[in-house]
């Protein structure tokens, strides 16, 4: 049977023990491996697989010896309780393999869970699991997680205490960061929260939040866009003795004001376009770059695009005047132009 994706996810969390097995599937490996080792944790408990109670079948032992899935499903452990066999990266040059083993299973037997790589409509395991009566078969694909799904990430971490603010930058938040990180990161904030009984809020998302590839420059880019000018040389002479090279410090000033420009535009207005940034910007940092969105204006935002994007391309030129000079140079001329 083929399990729809609304389904899945309270499945996944509750699933069916007396099911004969599950195939999950999709491009996205990490995606894959978290729901596998979610309905693994959730048919066999914490202690399950200590106890041996899971008997993990890579797909090329399978294919050197058919009889392990068979041998596996119907293998009586130590231990009392429920039992999984689960197949790694399957293929469908396993399917018959996987059909005679499904086709023997009696209840009371291990519960088979199968996980592959992308399979189109005509593969012959997803038909296989699909055509099932007693089987599902689930696609899991790159969509950010459901609201439902985050909300079931942050109570298995012990999180129900969440303000509304710091529920849409998780939201936010799981749209840009891999399923994996996005798991690590919660959990870091259930630490971070640990004996604390106030709401979570954005400041403790942005503590807790993955450092951004820009982070070192953040400084310099609010002390431009915050008119500082005399603060420009000496922290700009700190990030060049830090290996920050012209280039990227002209792209990363072009995606700040860019920012700072999509949120002027915007018809809802600054507050409505810093919320639809991408990447999201948190706590502190999404109040400080609307001020400076509302004081400098979507015209002078315009002209300030206009000096990265020409010192953009001399620094791509092959003139021979020094690349840090015309940057420092661009950054001040934003700087004073912010004042007018």
């Amino acid at each position: 049977m083929k399990l729809s994706a609304r389904d899945a996810t309270s499945y996944f969390g509750k699933p069916d023990p007396n099911k004969t097995g599950l195939l999950i599937y999709g491009a996205d490996a990490m995606r894959v491996a978290l729901k596998r080792q979610e309905i693994i944790a959730a048919l066999i408990g914490p202690q399950g697989e200590e106890e041996m109670r899971l008997t993990r079948i890579a797909a090329a032992d399978l294919r050197k010896d058919p009889a392990m899935l068979s041998d596996a499903i119907k293998a009586q452990g130590f231990f009392p309780g429920p039992r999984v066999a689960f197949v790694e990266e399957a293929g469908d040059g396993l399917s018959k393999t996987i059909a005679a083993a499904l086709e023997d299973w009696q209840a009371g037997d291990a519960q088979v869970i199968v996980t592959a790589g992308q399979l189109p409509a005509r593969s012959s395991l997803r038909k296989l699991f699909e055509g099932h009566t007693n089987a599902y078969a689930v696609g899991i694909y790159d969509d950010p997680p459901s609201r439902a799904e985050i909300e079931g990430i942050l109570a298995k971490a012990g999180l129900d205490n969440i303000d509304s603010q710091a529920m849409a930058d998780l939201t936010d938040l799981s749209r840009v960061l891999d399923p994996g990180d996005f798991r690590q990161t919660i959990e870091k904030l259930a630490l971070y929260k640990l004996n604390d009984t106030s709401p979570v809020n954005s400041d403790d998302i942005t503590t807790c939040a993955p450092a951004s590839t820009e982070a070192d420059m953040d400084d310099i880019l609010h002390i431009v866009a915050e008119a500082r000018t005399s603060e420009i040389g000496p922290l700009l002479l700190r990030l060049e003795a830090q290996g920050a090279q012209p280039v990227g410090l002209c792209i990363a000033a072009t995606r700040h004001f860019r920012t700072l420009h999509a949120a002027t535009s915007d018809p809802g207005g600054p507050g409505s376009g810093i919320a639809k940034a991408r990447p999201p910007v948190f706590g502190p940092r999404r109040d400080r770059m609307l001020r400076q969105a509302q004081s400098w204006g979507m015209f002078k935002l315009e002209q300030a695009l206009g000096i990265l994007t020409d010192t953009d391309l001399q620094l791509r030129s092959t003139a021979q005047a020094p690349q840090m000079a015309l940057m420092e140079r661009a950054l001040i001329r934003l700087s004073m132009l912010g004042r007018r």
